[in-house]
């Protein structure tokens, strides 16, 4: 059995920069409606089977929100 990649987002250190979801070649990540403890519109994972695991959402998270896991 192979292991598949699955992008997970830790909400509270999440700013809503986007930037992720402008990255991701796959469209697995998309604005969320959902707000974190600090106010900020956080991003969701909308299509996680699409996930390839570039890690190219993990590289460019400037607070480290986000990260790819296997299982």
């Amino acid at each position: 059995m192979q292991n598949k990649p699955i992008a997970v987002v830790i909400e509270d250190r999440c700013k809503g920069c986007y930037l992720c979801v402008n990255v991701c070649p796959r469209k697995v990540l998309s604005q969320g409606s959902k707000l974190n403890r600090y106010g900020y519109r956080i991003v969701v994972v909308e299509n996680p089977d699409k996930c390839v695991g570039c890690r190219l959402c993990e590289y460019i998270c400037p607070d480290f929100a986000i990260y790819i896991a296997w299982k």
